[in-house]
């Protein structure tokens, strides 16, 4: 089996998903019960924040699992194209999220509401800590799945904007300016839709069979036409079947007839190496005007 075989996040990573959704919900309360006692918008959003991640962490962990299911008689590559699923709806939950607080923020510039700063510190603190630890778990998964890429976001997000609320209680401890507490609301809804927004793109992308970030389709067909005997690639299509894997199809005009399974395994096996692509089917014909789909606009 080769490296661009991946059957999604390993069986691991699923301490890591335990452990990752105890320690936010747990956190989750205790935040929104601090924020509702200190009436700071920036605890709630941050609650709000961390609950949309308690949510995805679980889409996440969830699809993962999916994802190592066998193959069906009905879905017959699994259920792997689930991790794409849970990449879009976790991009989906947070920006739900951030229109309501960057909503909630608009009305408090209006109206400021007293704070209980050493609160608003104390547990905003706290968040940085639960969260960083947290994203530090899919550290080292976030490269190679889109999905573990999602969830490593959410928490290193959570972390930074935690820093934010504490910055903010510093802030209004100093001043007096009880503005800042809706005012780092609204940067917390900024930062989470610049931080979300490459994850929103590329997990759309996946979903509508878009060309995976990091291969070149070019290059591919360059490839596959120097192989000995081709005299033409057409109908190649390049998609993801879940956040770690992709497959291939492609037809390969031969005049000079099939060259056999050994020659199709090796190509399989280098395009699995050179491009990461696992899952690779490839039709030979010895003729071009034989095929339907040899033109690129047919599918």
């Amino acid at each position: 089996m080769n490296d661009a075989h991946v059957h999604g996040a390993p069986p691991s990573l699923d301490r890591a998903f335990a452990a990752g959704i105890a320690l936010n919900l747990a956190f989750v309360l205790a935040e929104f019960g601090a924020g509702i006692y200190a009436d700071s918008l920036a605890l709630i959003a941050d609650a709000g924040h961390n609950l949309s991640d308690v949510l995805g962490l679980l889409l996440a962990w969830g699809a993962a699992r999916l994802a190592r299911q066998l193959p069906s008689e009905r879905f017959t590559y699994g259920l792997r194209s689930s991790t794409i699923l849970a990449a879009l709806g976790n991009a989906g939950f947070l920006l739900l999220i951030t229109g309501a607080i960057g909503w909630e923020a608009v009305q408090r510039f209006g109206n400021p509401q007293p704070v209980n700063q050493a609160m608003v510190i104390g547990v905003a603190a706290a968040g940085v800590a639960i969260n960083a630890a947290t994203a530090l778990m899919f550290m080292s998964g976030r490269k190679t799945d889109l999905n573990i890429r999602g969830a490593f976001l959410h928490m290193a997000a959570d972390a930074g904007v935690s820093l934010g609320v504490v910055a903010a209680g510093l802030g209004m401890l100093a001043t007096g300016w009880t503005w800042l507490d809706p005012a780092i609301g609204l940067a917390i809804a900024i930062v989470i839709v610049i931080s979300t927004w490459s994850l929103l793109r590329e997990s759309l992308g996946l979903a509508l069979h878009a060309v995976p970030r990091g291969v070149n389709p070019a290059a591919v067909r360059s490839w596959l036409a120097g192989l000995p005997g081709v005299r033409e690639v057409h109908d190649l299509h390049i998609w993801a079947m879940s956040t770690t894997e992709t497959a291939l199809t492609a037809h390969l005009v031969m005049p000079a007839g099939h060259p056999g399974d050994a020659f199709l395994e090796r190509v399989a096996h280098d395009i699995g190496h050179q491009f990461r692509i696992g899952h690779v089917t490839l039709q030979v014909e010895t003729a071009r005007d034989t095929c339907m789909l040899a033109p690129d606009h047919v599918v």
